[in-house]
């Protein structure tokens, strides 16, 4: 299928899907990064804009495992606990953010996402 035979629901939804996708590693823990990121480079190529909502996510996940491992050393100091209920919170709210702009066609950098790929 070529780009312009997409149309832009079927292009809000492989977004949206891309978005909810890292929701998987609550059932098989690698699945959250693989299915994303096999979504992303699967059909970038045919749907307009999948490659920028990609990127995003793909940052996120990147800048989450290192906010994560982070936390993980500061537990020493007891800062660490809080940062990780924190990044519980962002790592279940920003995708639901991201996913329903991408549901209505918009692209929604997460915050705190450091950009590894632009």
């Amino acid at each position: 299928m070529k780009a312009a035979n997409i149309d832009s629901n079927l292009a809000n939804n492989w977004a949206m899907a891309l978005h909810l996708s890292t929701f998987a590693a609550y059932l098989v823990p690698i699945a959250g990064i693989l299915a994303p990121i096999l979504i992303w480079q699967m059909k970038k190529d045919e749907i307009p804009n999948l490659d920028a909502h990609g990127k995003i996510v793909v940052n996120w996940l990147i800048s989450a495992i290192i906010y994560i491992a982070i936390s993980l050393l500061l537990i020493l100091v007891f800062i660490g606990i809080p940062m990780l209920l924190v990044m519980s919170v962002l790592m279940i709210v920003f995708p639901i953010i991201g996913g329903l702009k991408a549901g209505n066609g918009e692209l929604w950098p997460y915050p705190m996402s450091i950009r590894f790929f632009k």
